[in-house]
């Protein structure tokens, strides 16, 4: 009785089988683990690299009314971090490193301005104390971004990605409150303005604004 030897077109050999096999398993391993991302969707952006425009247009909205409901009035403000500094930063404020970062709410009358950054003088406040305003076009500082607490660099790939989160914040905030005013026409007049600065120098502040009101 004839036989069929091992290796003819009538068979596959075993170890041949057994790699097809494998291959296959393999195949629908990676099927199975592969996302189908829709371009233009959540997650394809989430896939692309960071953004910091759209990531500061997402968070001023929720930055500004955060500033907004703990602003003080900046004669409070100034008579509670006398009386209790730590309850007053605790109230108002925010601890972003070694200094903290203070919400307050003003009306006051524009002085002499350089590089649209104005000083304002506010009345019922103890002398000595100046307040500066920044207007733009470029805004300084990370106050915005810091003053909620919740935006830590632990979120981020690097400290460039960070600082750079802070300045798409700034610009996000330039364009809804800075974007049509005068700066020119800015010296004499009568400002509202409530946002946020860091406290250095208890008597020289540097705000940067959440909103800002030409009377």
């Amino acid at each position: 009785m004839a036989t069929t030897p091992t290796g003819t077109s009538g068979s596959v050999p075993t170890g041949r089988l057994v790699v097809i096999i494998a291959f296959l398993v393999l195949l629908g391993a990676i099927a199975l683990d592969t996302k189908v991302v829709r371009i233009g969707s959540d997650e394809d952006f989430r896939e692309q690299a960071f953004d910091p425009d759209r990531f500061g247009q997402d968070e001023f909205p929720r930055i500004r009314d955060i500033v907004l409901k703990r602003a003080p009035d900046a004669a409070t403000l100034v008579a509670d971090l006398a009386s209790d500094k730590k309850a007053a930063i605790e109230n108002y404020g925010t601890m972003a490193g070694a200094f903290p970062v203070l919400s307050v709410s003003l009306t006051g009358t524009v002085g002499d301005g350089r590089s649209g950054t104005f000083n304002v003088s506010v009345d019922d406040l103890p002398e000595g104390i100046t307040i500066r305003v920044q207007t733009g076009p470029a805004i300084n500082g990370t106050e915005l971004r810091d003053f909620p607490g919740d935006i830590a660099f632990g979120a981020f790939t690097n400290q460039i990605e960070y600082q750079d989160a802070g300045s798409g914040i700034n610009r996000a905030m330039s364009a809804e409150v800075l974007a049509d005013l005068d700066r020119d026409s800015l010296t004499g007049q009568t400002i509202s303005v409530t946002g946020a600065f860091k406290l250095i120098n208890p008597k020289n502040w540097l705000i940067t604004p959440v909103a800002l009101e030409v009377k």
